[in-house]
C-alpha cells in the first residue's frame, strides 16, 4: 500500500483456500512480514485457514517497507490507514481486527486512536502502554531491556542499509551487552551508530519527558475507549511488560464487556510450561491461537460462543492451574518487617509477621558500586523467569524478610506493595525488592518484583508497587521479601551522588548506606495482596 505521504509499505496476505468474503486479521511488524511472531504465534497460514485474510505488514522503516522507523511517532496515522486499506482488499467483507505481540502490541493501540471504522477488535499482548514506563520504571532506565532492544534495532537498520562492518559489530554486541564503557547505559557502539536508529534519542530522554505522552496509547484513552473496541489482552508474570498489560487491560476494560486477560507463566517468548527452572505442567503449555480463534469468531464472525462472565484467566504459580476472576482481587494483608539488624547477614534473621517488632531497630544495605546487587532470573535475568535466587539473597548487601513456615495454604493474588521507613547517606538511592516463596526444600523462587530510582534521598517512608501476581502457597511453604539497591545489569547503578545513573561516569560512583527501620513506631511492612478468608494466620 501507499501511505497518504507517499511512503510505501509492503505486506503479505495470505487467504483462505475458498473463496470470500472473510474479516481481516493484521499484524503490523517491526521484526520483518516473514517472522510474522511466528516465535509464540500459529504461522499466518493457519490463521488463514480458520477462515480469514491474514495481512502481515512491515510498519514504516522495517522489513522491505520504504521509510524511516521512530517508534509510535507516526503508528497512529499509519495504522489507521493501513486498516482501511486492509478491509478493501479482494475478498474481505471489510470488517478488521489485529493481532500480535510485543512492538505489534503497542501498534494495534495507537491505530486504535486514529480514523478506522472498519477496526472491530484489538488482542495486544505482551506491549507497552505508556512508553515512558517501558523506558524507565518508577525513574530507573531499563537498562538492559533498552540497550538490548536498541542494538536489535539499530542493527536492522544498518543491514537495510547495507554497512556490513556496522551490522556486525552490533550483532556480536547483542549476544554480549557493551556494559564495559565509561557509562553503561550510553554504550560507545550505540553512540558511533546512533545515526541509524532512535535508540540514543531515548537514552537520552528522561522520564517526564512530554515526548513520551506523544507516543503513548494512554495519552489517547479517551478516544481508545470511544470505539468500545473488544479486545484479548496476553501477558506473562516474567514478561518485562507484565505491568503495562496490567494497566492498559484495566484502563480499557470498561468500555466493553468483550474485553479479557490472560496471563501465564511465560517469558517474553516463547509461551511454554517449563519457564526458568520450574516446570509448570501442562495447564501452562496453552494453545493461546485457540484463544485467538475463538475471540475473533466471536466479535468478527458472530459465532455463538459466549464469552465466559469471568473475563480474567491468571496461571496460579503455586497450584500450577488457572484461575478465574471477574475483576483483579483488591483484598491485602498487612506483614510487618522485623529483626535483630542482622538481616544482610542471616537469610533466617529478617521477619515477615503480623505484629511490629517490640523495639525499634534498623537494617542497613551497604551498597558497593564495585559489585552491585545482581540481576537474578525475573524479567531480565539469564535465564529469565524463576529461578534458585539463594546465593543472591545470602549477599551481604541484600536484606531478607521471610514468614515462619505456613500453617495453612495461602492464595497470593493482586498487587503487593512494600512501605518502608527509610534514610540514606548520600543524596539519592534505589530499590529493589523482590517478592519470593520458599518451597520445602528450601528454593527461592520469585513471583513479583519492583524497583524504583529516588534523585532526592530524603528520610522517610516509601512505597513501592511490585507488580501483579498469583500463587498459592502452600502448607510448610514461607514467602520472602528481598530488598537490595541495586539490580544489575538490568538498571544503571545509582552513583548515589543525585546525578542521573545512565548518564553519569562509573568513577562518580560512591559506596551508599541505606537504613531500613522496623518496630513499633518506624513500623515497614509488606501488603501482601490475599484472597478473603486466605489470610496469614497467627501461629
Amino acid at each position: 500500500m501507499t501511505l497518504k505521504d507517499g511512503t510505501r509499505l509492503d505486506a503479505d496476505v495470505y487467504r483462505p483456500a475458498a473463496p470470500g468474503p472473510y474479516p481481516v486479521l493484521l499484524q503490523r511488524q517491526a521484526y520483518s512480514r516473514r517472522i510474522a511472531c511466528s516465535i509464540c504465534y500459529a504461522h499466518p497460514s493457519w490463521y488463514a485457514s480458520h477462515g480469514y485474510i491474514v495481512v502481515v505488514q512491515d510498519v514504516r522503516g522495517r522489513g522491505t517497507s520504504e521509510g524511516t522507523f521512530r517508534p509510535g511517532e507516526t503508528e497512529i496515522e499509519d495504522g489507521a490507514e493501513a486498516v482501511e486499506w486492509a478491509a478493501r482488499l479482494d475478498g474481505a467483507n471489510g470488517d478488521v481486527g489485529m493481532y500480535g505481540f510485543s512492538y505489534q502490541a503497542y501498534n494495534q493501540l495507537l491505530a486504535a486512536a486514529g480514523d478506522c471504522p472498519s477496526l472491530k477488535a484489538l488482542a495486544p499482548a505482551m506491549g507497552p502502554w505508556n512508553p515512558a514506563h517501558w523506558a524507565y520504571e518508577n525513574g530507573a532506565l531499563q537498562m538492559k531491556h533498552m540497550i538490548g532492544w536498541g542494538i536489535q534495532i539499530t542493527a536492522e537498520a544498518a543491514r537495510r542499509a547495507g554497512v556490513d562492518e556496522a551490522f556486525s559489530a552490533l550483532q556480536a554486541a547483542g549476544a554480549n551487552l557493551p556494559l564495559s564503557g565509561p557509562i553503561a547505559a550510553m554504550p560507545q557502539l550505540l553512540q558511533k551508530y546512533r545515526h541509524y536508529s532512535h535508540v540514543m534519542d531515548w537514552l537520552e530522554t528522561p522520564p517526564d519527558s512530554p515526548y513520551w505522552e506523544s507516543i503513548s496509547p494512554a495519552t489517547h484513552l479517551d478516544a481508545i475507549r470511544a470505539r468500545r473496541l473488544p479486545m484479548l489482552f496476553v501477558g506473562g508474570w516474567f514478561d518485562p511488560f507484565l505491568p503495562a498489560t496490567i494497566e492498559s487491560f484495566r484502563a480499557v476494560a470498561s468500555s466493553s464487556d468483550d474485553t479479557r486477560l490472560i496471563v501465564g507463566p511465560w517469558i517474553h517468548f516463547p509461551w511454554t510450561r517449563k519457564v526458568g527452572s520450574v516446570d509448570f505442567g501442562s495447564e501452562a503449555d496453552r494453545n493461546v491461537d485457540n484463544d485467538h480463534i475463538r475471540f475473533f469468531d466471536r466479535i468478527l464472525k458472530g459465532s455463538s460462543s459466549r464469552a465466559d462472565n469471568r473475563r480474567i484467566e491468571l496461571f496460579d504459580m503455586g497450584l500450577k492451574k488457572w484461575r478465574q476472576y471477574q475483576d483483579l482481587p483488591a483484598n491485602s494483608q498487612e506483614l510487618f518487617l522485623g529483626g535483630t539488624a542482622r538481616a544482610s547477614l542471616d537469610a533466617q534473621d529478617g521477619t515477615l509477621g503480623l505484629r511490629r517488632g517490640p523495639e525499634v531497630d534498623v537494617e542497613h544495605i551497604v551498597h558497593d558500586p564495585w559489585r552491585p546487587a545482581p540481576t537474578v532470573g525475573g524479567y531480565y535475568g539469564a535465564p529469565t523467569g524463576p529461578v534458585d535466587r539463594r546465593v543472591a539473597d545470602e549477599r551481604g548487601d541484600v536484606l531478607t524478610f521471610a514468614t515462619e513456615a505456613l500453617a495453612d495454604a495461602i492464595e497470593v493474588v493482586g498487587e503487593p506493595e512494600v512501605e518502608l521507613e527509610l534514610s540514606c547517606d548520600r543524596p539519592s538511592f534505589d530499590l529493589c525488592c523482590i517478592l519470593s516463596l520458599v518451597t520445602s526444600d528450601e528454593r527461592v523462587l520469585q513471583i513479583s518484583s519492583g524497583y524504583a530510582h529516588y534523585r532526592a534521598a530524603t528520610a522517610g517512608r516509601y512505597k513501592l508497587k511490585l507488580a501483579t501476581t498469583c500463587a498459592t502457597l502452600k502448607k510448610g511453604e514461607r514467602l520472602r521479601l528481598s530488598v537490595a539497591g541495586a539490580d544489575y545489569p538490568a538498571y544503571p547503578v545509582n552513583p548515589g551522588t543525585g546525578e542521573d545513573p545512565a548518564s553519569t561516569p562509573k568513577t562518580h560512583a560512591l559506596v551508599t548506606t541505606i537504613a531500613v527501620w522496623h518496630g513499633p513506631s518506624r513500623a515497614s511492612l509488606l501488603w501482601l495482596p490475599v484472597e478473603p478468608g486466605s489470610e496469614i494466620r497467627q501461629g
